[in-house]
């Protein structure tokens, strides 16, 4: 158990992905809601035995909420100035939307009163509603008790369990991660972004994480709290409207943007919430990116200086290069089919195939050999299933940061959010071309044109950059032995052969594997 008060020193496999980002953000002074962390490493204990696990560490999580009381100066799960806390999932390797989070939790009758005498009626409903509707969903039970430690004990066990839910077990499997490690638990002092004028939620990125250029990105939502903005089931505003609303604040999120991207070396994304016109960061993490992205802003980050040219060539992976020379649609080809919608491009590529809006339909239609188009009005976490079996995803409403943006870049799948009301209905069983550079989807399976290494001047630049620090340098024409292929086992036997050059159709997927290669040995 350990206080996220800025002082601790521990690594991330301990803190977990937001118990560190927390940690490193209170150590900065940046604007944080005083937390602590449950660790991996009771989180590993668990999953082997959980009953004994909690009451062993019982008695420090109440300290550790004594703490937080004083912290805030609140009372946890009463007034008049109540403390609610949110319970959340922490795994050390990023798995977004894949476990479970509870907000709001210490509400009862007595803090629903002491919340409307503080702010409104309105908010102490909302609040409350939303903690209800949370807590039934996660932790699987219609009654929800009125003792605030019930609440967070049993809070605590679901986001614990969550780490064995059908999603993150697929989703680890998908990247061949170890099932053992379990999650750890942040436990923070709630704020309030549904508290009235000038409140809100947001996510904010330090830089684009769907195209790479250089500008800040994000979503920003009214009287919203974070599980809105990720859900996708509502409509934001882009970040520039936090901009013209409250620009102190947007000035503020733009200096700690900075401030967390030069300590982390990498583009961050930000959760963060506005109260009563006061700036909350909660969380930030290095922000997935489609491949687009991956390529331009690791050159990008080199060219400052924040990252030198082995760790550049790290940041960029074989999947990255392929997906970049996955083939595109010409214009004439593009603007020759009928376009049935439109939408933000949430990450880049070109998809066809059949459009399913069931996922259930579209992993049997996946098992068939079939190319899926996975259509939904919004994706839930557990449609992770589906996404990992399609080729494209389109969803009727979300933004850049709902679970379908977030996942869909992870995931490296073409995928076109916030299309409209009635869009799935629509494409429902109809062959579709999916385009997410263009935000577009396209009637019919549409013929694209590909690319190669060379056409693209990053790739010839990180190509350029590989040459010199990879063992083995490989060329796209010269008199040098041939690779045979760029698998890992063509790569391995070239190193192992002596090679130091080859020739190759794909010289920087060869020398990107050789890179990995090396460091695994």
């Amino acid at each position: 158990m350990v206080l996220l008060n800025g002082d601790a020193d521990h690594p991330r496999e301990l803190l977990g992905n937001k118990g560190h980002g927390i940690e490193i953000m209170r150590r900065h002074r940046l604007p944080v809601p005083a937390a602590f962390c449950i660790t991996t490493e009771v989180g590993s204990r668990y999953l082997g035995n959980p009953a004994a696990t909690l009451d062993a560490i019982w008695d420090d999580v109440l300290r550790r909420m004594r703490w937080l009381e004083t912290e805030t100066a609140r009372t946890f799960g009463r007034g008049p100035r109540p403390l609610l806390v949110s319970v959340r999932s922490g795994a050390s390797l990023s798995m977004p939307g894949m476990m479970d989070t509870i907000l709001n939790v210490g509400s009862n009758d007595a803090v629903e009163q002491a919340l409307a005498a503080a702010g409104s009626e309105q908010f102490a409903r909302d609040t409350r509603a939303r903690f209800a509707t949370m807590y039934r969903r996660i932790v699987g039970s219609q009654s929800i008790p009125a003792d605030p430690y019930a609440q967070l004990r049993t809070a605590v066990e679901a986001v614990f369990a969550s780490w064995n839910s059908p999603r993150a077990t697929a989703y680890r499997h998908h990247y061949g991660l170890d099932d053992r490690g379990g999650t750890a638990v942040v436990v923070q002092a709630m704020v309030f972004g549904n508290y009235g004028p000038n409140s809100g939620a947001g996510a904010f990125f330090s830089r684009n994480p769907i195209t790479g250029a250089n500008e800040p990105f994000g979503e920003w939502l009214p009287g919203g709290q974070g599980d809105d903005v990720v859900s996708g089931l509502v409509d934001v505003e882009p970040i520039t409207a936090l901009r013209d609303e409250q620009p102190d604040v947007y000035a503020e999120l733009m200096d700690a943007a900075r401030t967390l991207e030069r300590l982390g070396s990498d583009v961050q994304e930000i959760e963060f919430t506005v109260e009563d016109g006061k700036l909350w960061l909660l969380q930030t993490r290095s922000a997935e990116r489609s491949a687009q992205a991956a390529v331009r802003l690791a050159l990008q980050l080199r060219h400052e200086g924040l990252i030198e040219p082995a760790e550049t060539l790290r940041r960029v992976t074989p999947a990255h290069v392929e997906a970049l020379l996955r083939p595109t649609l010409q214009p004439e080809t593009r603007l020759a089919a009928p376009l049935l919608a439109r939408g933000l491009p949430a990450c880049p590529g070109v998809a066809s195939g059949t459009a399913y809006t069931e996922v259930d339909a579209a992993l049997a239609a996946a098992d068939r050999g079939e190319q899926v188009i996975l259509v939904r009005d919004h994706t839930r976490p557990e449609d992770v299933l589906g996404m990992l079996a399609a080729q494209g995803i389109v969803t009727e409403v979300g933004g850049a940061a709902s679970h379908a943006a977030v996942v869909s870049r992870e995931l490296g799948r073409v995928a076109v959010v916030g299309c409209g009301h009635g869009v799935a209905a629509t494409l429902a069983g109809r062959q579709i071309t999916v385009d997410g550079c263009e935000g577009e989807v396209r009637e019919g399976n549409l013929t694209a044109s590909s690319w190669s290494e060379n056409d693209t001047p990053e790739l010839r630049e990180l190509a350029d950059l590989a040459r010199q620090v990879s063992p083995l340098r490989a060329h796209a024409e010269g008199d040098y032995p041939r690779l045979n292929g760029t698998s890992d086992d063509a790569v391995r036997a070239a190193l192992d052969a002596g090679h130091t050059d080859v020739l190759t159709g794909s010289p920087l997927i060869a020398m990107l594997a050789a890179l990995r290669l090396r460091g695994q040995r």
